[in-house]
């Protein structure tokens, strides 16, 4: 602890004059400011009160492109439904993807129930606590398997997440694109120099967390709240609206649709989408491209004449793609050309998922 807080002191005072310390120097520095901001401000989330293996690695595939407190809920149900990887690996996939209703990316419930699978066959239902096996899994990457590693059986291995690359950019100065997998790649073994052996867990959380709430993805940082401000490159340079550097994203495609729900003696038309492609294998209401008047509708249907009422349109927008949607309830008198499943609004809420793209017309439904 002495050599950690003298090299801590050394970089406060040395530094102004002119001393030129290492990337590995400066992140030892954080040490022991961020290990003591973490204890004293962690936030309170179910997931860290029990950071039981099952428990981690379902919070941390939930959490990714998704918010702390949009997850919570999503977490207390599915840990009901399905408190172990048995019971994960044996449900259907119907009723996986209803759990999972509304969280999006449903490629990551999947996997989910791929690795558990897996898990119950070669692990006895045990996540292995190794980083490399846990990689082997579907669905887990570089940054899922240090999270499970550190957190749930305190390897002592970096977790390395878009907060974490924003965090380490900013202290080191680093200019260096970090969405470029090798910049990714560079973190993690520098890390892994330099984090503690004894407290890996809180180390890769204190990271994140002050990712999360301090030296935030979107807006100014916090800089005056950050336990790092001391060997912070870029708020001693006043670089921290230029760094971290990303690669700007390409313009989304942008999609017109025409929303149709279909309905005949109290049931509501949908279908299942395609194995592959944008929300594989989820239920849909039916859809066809562009933006249809009355009479394209008919002939899309194979239909002589419905009642056809107009619905609010609406807009959604997935990470490449924006669907702006027109809607139609179509009151049928013959049967439609297609092959539809028919369910009452009672069992759309209870049985059969449809994406967050269709919400506005599925509470018309329900």
């Amino acid at each position: 602890m002495e050599m950690k807080q003298s090299l801590y002191d050394k970089l406060q005072i040395l530094e102004p004059e002119g001393v030129v310390l290492s990337d590995l120097d400066r992140l030892r520095a954080m040490e022991r400011p961020l290990l003591s901001w973490y204890k004293e401000n962690a936030r309170v989330l179910p997931w860290r009160e029990d950071p039981k293996p099952y428990r981690v690695w379902i919070s941390e595939i939930m959490l990714q492109q998704t918010r702390v407190e949009a997850v919570k809920p999503y977490f207390a149900r599915f840990m009901e439904a399905l408190p172990d990887i048995q019971s994960l690996a044996d449900v259907s996939e119907d009723e996986l993807l209803k759990l999972w209703e509304g969280l999006g990316y449903y490629s990551r419930a999947k996997n989910l129930k791929k690795a558990a699978e897996l898990l119950v066959a070669q692990y006895g239902g045990n996540l292995p606590a190794s980083y490399e096996e846990l990689k082997k899994l579907p669905g887990i990457g570089s940054y899922t398997a240090g999270a499970i590693a550190s957190i749930a059986f305190g390897i002592p291995v970096p977790a390395v997440d878009g907060n974490v690359l924003r965090v380490i950019s900013r202290v080191t100065g680093s200019k260096e694109d970090i969405l470029k997998q090798s910049v990714k790649a560079s973190v993690e073994e520098k890390l892994k120099a330099v984090m503690p052996q004894d407290s890996p867990s809180s180390y890769n959380q204190g990271l994140i967390e002050i990712g999360a709430v301090v030296c935030i993805p979107n807006g100014a940082p916090l800089c005056e709240r950050c336990p790092l401000n001391s060997p912070c490159i870029a708020r001693a340079k006043e670089l921290t609206g230029v760094i971290p550097v990303k690669t700007p994203k390409k313009p989304r495609k942008l999609e017109d649709k025409t929303v149709m729900l279909l309905w005949q003696d109290g049931r509501v038309a949908i279908r299942k989408r395609e194995d592959t492609g944008l929300l594989a294998s989820l239920y849909e209401f039916p859809n066809a491209e562009g933006h249809l008047d009355e009479t394209q509708l008919l002939l899309s249907l194979d239909i002589k004449e419905a009642k056809i009422t107009s619905l609010p349109p609406s807009k959604h927008i997935f990470s490449h793609v924006e669907w702006y949607m027109i809607a139609y309830r179509i009151d049928l008198e013959e049967e439609p050309r297609g092959d539809y499943l028919w369910v009452t609004p009672e069992e759309i809420k209870k049985t059969y998922s449809l994406p967050g793209a269709f919400k506005a017309y599925t509470k018309l439904i329900r």
